[in-house]
């Protein structure tokens, strides 16, 4: 019998900087740019180990773009990610706004993360179908959406193409490909693996895109998708959004503080990539490798993107009573914009002058499409959605006793 060791303790992990402090990002184990290889797409899935555990980057702190995974993009595409990258900060701004002022109940922001959504959107072909969580926004105004019937949901007014059936921010869009927005975000997982798998089975050429946050991969959803990803190689790319932030609860307590969430899908047999999220060179380039090894029937990819949540969780939460305030401007990754603003611009593909052009017509833009979406009304206004709207799209043939209550609403 051994001599006892003293009492048995748990330990809960702590977020490394509080109000009042400023935080130490040591914990993020950065990798240097253009260090880590680019292997071929059909690697088998422990050769992306390296991947998994470091982080994949493409902009040094130059601006240059160096390293194997540099994706030799088209500046066309590279000044098109930059306009819409200025024009979602630009729609969430006014948006926000907007809440404040009582014209829709609630919102959710991407500020910080605009790269991540929009790199990968520019990736995939149109007609491939996105999961995304409430923060992924970009994705619709990169495959066009038009931002009058983005804000006609959030607005909840009569010309809302949802009917008023969604919360606010949760949207749905089938012919931009993309999947209603759950507010349980762990089964996005599970749906764009089945939907993946549905794919494949009818000889499909299209591919899925799930999106979860560090937080959501506690939960058993995160595990059931990766398991069947794995086992039917099905063809979806799973991305994990490393914000740090899971509302107010460090992305250490859902098991990101002694590994890396990437190094959960080399565990479970899949193909795993650790990549700058705030770069959006190495996001376009990540994105690329895992759609082309979807398509050429290698397997799935989990990407987890390192970046920051550099808002509120939501207008609902006040980020100043958790950690400090002003953990964004110290984030050793910086600002996405700011950091392919500066690769355009050494490039001389972009300039000030420009820079501040585009920002006075993105804002024109924003605030056109805002006056038509409240020509229908607004949350605040007194002119909500009608109630018979309630009737339509559930029965082909409405039963007697529902067409009956119609009339009595209508009457």
């Amino acid at each position: 019998m051994t001599a006892s060791q003293g009492s048995l303790r748990l330990h809960v992990p702590e977020p490394s900087g509080r109000p009042g402090q400023r935080t130490d990002f040591a914990y993020l184990r950065l990798s240097p740019a253009g260090s880590l290889p680019r292997p071929p797409i059909d690697t088998p899935y422990r050769d992306t180990l390296p991947l998994a555990d470091g982080l994949i980057r493409v902009l040094d702190d130059d601006g240059q773009a160096i390293g194997p995974w540099d994706p030799q993009a088209d500046p066309g595409l590279l000044l098109h990610a930059l306009r819409l990258m200025l024009l979602t900060r630009a729609f969430d701004a006014r948006m926000v706004i907007a809440q404040r002022q009582k014209k829709t109940s609630f919102y959710v922001q991407s500020l910080g993360e605009e790269a991540v959504g929009i790199g990968q959107a520019l990736a995939l072909h149109a007609d491939d179908m996105c999961f995304p969580t409430y923060r992924q926004q970009g994705i619709l105004l990169a495959r066009g959406m038009p931002m009058t019937d983005m804000m006609c949901q959030l607005f909840s007014n009569s010309r809302d193409p949802l009917l008023g059936r969604q919360l606010p921010v949760m949207y749905s869009s089938k012919s931009h490909g993309f999947f209603s927005i759950s507010g349980n975000l762990g089964t996005q997982f599970v749906q764009a693996v089945g939907w993946a798998m549905a794919s494949a089975i009818k000889g499909d050429t299209r591919i899925a895109s799930a999106w979860i946050g560090d937080g959501s991969t506690a939960e058993a959803d995160f595990h059931t998708a990766l398991t069947f990803a794995q086992v039917y190689r099905a063809p979806v790319i799973l991305n994990v959004v490393n914000n740090q932030w899971a509302i107010s609860t460090f992305q250490a307590i859902a098991g990101g503080e002694t590994t890396t969430f990437a190094m959960r899908g080399v565990g479970m047999g899949i193909a795993a990539l650790r990549v700058d999220g705030n770069d959006l060179l190495a996001v376009l380039a990540a994105s690329r490798w895992a759609a082309e090894r979807a398509r050429s029937n290698a397997g799935p990819t989990l990407i987890e993107w390192v970046t920051y949540r550099a808002g509120p969780h939501s207008t609902s939460d006040d980020p100043s009573k958790y950690r400090p305030a002003d953990d964004w401007t110290h984030f050793p990754l910086g600002d996405p914009i700011e950091r392919l603003r500066r690769h355009l611009t050494a490039r001389a593909l972009w300039s000030d002058t420009q820079h501040e052009a585009a920002l006075r017509d993105i804002e024109a833009e924003v605030l056109a499409a805002q006056k038509e979406a409240e020509r229908h009304g607004t949350l605040g206004d007194g002119r909500p959605d009608p109630g018979a709207d309630l009737f339509e799209d559930v029965y082909a043939d409405l039963p007697p006793h529902l067409a009956q209550q119609r009339a009595q609403l209508e009457g």
